[in-house]
C-alpha cells in the first residue's frame, strides 16, 4: 500500500534547462494550494554561497559542508518565489548566467547532491508539494504519485532563455547563438554526470512544450495532477 500523504500528492517535475519547468511548477503549486520546492535554486544557492565564502566549485568536501548547513529559505512575494540566503533576498543573483553555470558545476559532486537530496526528501515527505529539478522522479522522489518530464527543443529553450536575459538586461544579454551553445553544453553536462543525471523516469509522463505557451503547459500538468487525486 502506498503511504498516505497528509497534505496531498507529491508531484515530481523534471526537465532540461529552460524547458519551463520552474514557471509551470510554481503555477501548478499555487493553483493546487501546494508548497513548491525549487531544487534548482538550492544548487544555485550552494554555488553562490561558495563564491561568497571563497570555496571553489571543484571543492567537493567544502561544497558538501556548505550544503549541509545552507541557511536557505523560500518566501512567496505575491506571485514570485523569493530565494533567501542568510536572510537576504538573492532571487536575482541565483538566476544569473554565471551562478547557473556554477549550479551545474557543483551538482556533479556526489556529496553535494547527497546532502541536498536528504533535505529535499524531508521537505517533501508530508506531500502536497510540487518539486522540480533534473532528477526528482528518478532519485529524489522515485515513488512520487505523479512524475512529469517537461521537454522542448534546444532551439526553443534557447529562445526562451534569451528572451529572459534580454528582459533583465537588454544591453548586456548575450547573443542567441551563445545562449544556444550554453543550453547544449548544460544538457550534455547534466545528462552525462555520474550522480543523479538528467533522465526520464520510466513511469513519467512526457509533456513536450515546444509548441505550447505557458498557460497551456500549466493546464496540461494540472490535468494530470487532478487525475492523480490532487
Amino acid at each position: 500500500m502506498p503511504a498516505v500523504r497528509p497534505e496531498g500528492i507529491r508531484i515530481a517535475l523534471d526537465g532540461p534547462a529552460a524547458s519551463g519547468k520552474g514557471t509551470v511548477a510554481r503555477a501548478v503549486a499555487r493553483a493546487l494550494g501546494y508548497r513548491y520546492l525549487d531544487t534548482g535554486a538550492m544548487y544555485r544557492a550552494v554555488a553562490l554561497q561558495a563564491e561568497r565564502r571563497g570555496v571553489a566549485w571543484s571543492d567537493a568536501p567544502g561544497l558538501a559542508a556548505l550544503a549541509e548547513q545552507l541557511p536557505l529559505d523560500f518566501r512567496w512575494d505575491g506571485a514570485t518565489l523569493a530565494v533567501l540566503l542568510d536572510g537576504q533576498d538573492v532571487t536575482e543573483q541565483v538566476r544569473s548566467q554565471r551562478v547557473g553555470q556554477g549550479a551545474s558545476a557543483v551538482a556533479v559532486h556526489p556529496p553535494v547532491r547527497a546532502a541536498l537530496v536528504r533535505r529535499q526528501q524531508a521537505l517533501a515527505a508530508r506531500g502536497g508539494v510540487v518539486v522540480d529539478g533534473r532528477d526528482i522522479g528518478t532519485v529524489v522522489l522515485p515513488d512520487a504519485e505523479l512524475k512529469v518530464y517537461l521537454d522542448a527543443s534546444p532551439g526553443e529553450r534557447a529562445r526562451r532563455r534569451h528572451a529572459e536575459l534580454v528582459a533583465r538586461d537588454p544591453r548586456g544579454a548575450p547573443p542567441l547563438a551563445q545562449v544556444l551553445a550554453e543550453v547544449n553544453a548544460r544538457d550534455a553536462q547534466d545528462s552525462g554526470r555520474a550522480t543523479g543525471p538528467l533522465s526520464v523516469a520510466a513511469d513519467a509522463v512526457v509533456v513536450d512544450t515546444t509548441a505550447l505557451d505557458i498557460p497551456q503547459a500549466i493546464q496540461a500538468v494540472l490535468a494530470l495532477a487532478r487525475a492523480r487525486g490532487a
